[in-house]
């Protein structure tokens, strides 16, 4: 696992728009497939049709999970409930197992940061307003 430090410093002088992390939409339409192939199980007996509460689960995960990053915090947002953690409170970045992004914060505990990967880390860097060093290293 690798960190990335966060640097204490103020935002630069034209702070950059919000930038949002959501999970790729084509999530809907496997959900929407796995529906479809499982109404012949569905209407097989009493019950059954209980299976679609899995797809309209996954629905409700894909629209509702996201991370927002903005000069002054991290918001995460998960399928209940909702938190912002101002950057301050953020000490580092952990590169977690398949690509995933935690934000280890000051007290050590970590927040993982959904619908961001190693691959964002440029566009992470770009939104902190300064506060992430950038990985590609213009």
């Amino acid at each position: 696992m690798e960190a990335v430090s966060a640097t204490p410093d103020e935002p630069s002088s034209s702070p950059p728009a919000r930038t949002v992390f959501r999970v790729s939409p084509l999530v809907v339409l496997v959900a929407l497939t796995f529906a479809v192939c499982a109404t012949p199980v569905a209407w097989a007996g009493p019950y059954l049709w209980l299976i679609y509460l899995v797809p309209i689960g996954i629905i409700l995960w894909t629209l509702r999970v996201r991370t927002t990053v903005d000069p002054s915090a991290v918001t995460v947002r998960r399928l209940v409930g909702r938190r912002s953690v101002p950057w301050t409170q953020i000490s580092s970045l952990r590169l977690r197992d398949r690509a995933r992004v935690s934000a280890v914060l000051s007290d050590g505990a970590e927040l993982p940061l959904p619908a961001v990967h190693v691959r964002d880390l440029s566009q992470l860097a770009a939104a902190s307003g300064g506060r992430l060093p950038d990985p590609a290293g213009e």
